[in-house]
């Protein structure tokens, strides 16, 4: 990771790493939601589906550490700010800086997604290279 040093505006890749820190609590809440259902539902592969559930939450827990440490090194600071039907914002603390980041619902959805097939091709590998 590079770091910014004429500490006015935000990198391509830090504005990447203030989307994702914002969207992983969001990607958590939904995956603790699916665990609970399936946990209640009584179905056949339960016990398969909290395993994946669990792998994808710890490496969330393990992203977001990770983006805190990256975005302090480079005083960056993200605080949760509004939210309305449509986007979610949040304050943006750079380098003695303050901008205003928002994102909208769709855009969520389509990371949140993106993210989960990552975690879940994750896995896959992980499987596959343990049954070999």
């Amino acid at each position: 990771m590079s770091v910014n040093t004429d500490g006015k505006m935000l990198t391509n890749e830090e504005r990447e790493m203030v989307r994702d820190l914002i969207l992983l609590p969001y990607i958590d809440t939904l995956v603790a939601k699916s665990l609970k259902e399936v946990e209640h539902s009584g179905n056949l592969l339960s016990r398969s589906y909290i395993l994946t559930g669990r792998y994808i939450q710890k490496r969330i827990i393990q992203e977001v550490y990770q983006l805190r440490q990256a975005l302090k090194q480079r005083n960056i600071k993200v605080v949760e700010d509004t939210q309305d039907d449509f986007i979610t914002y949040s304050i943006i603390y750079n380098r003695g800086y303050q901008e205003r980041f928002g994102i909208t619902r769709d855009v969520m959805r389509t990371e949140i997604s993106l993210r989960l097939n990552k975690y879940t091709t994750e896995l896959g590998e992980v499987l596959k290279d343990h049954l070999k």
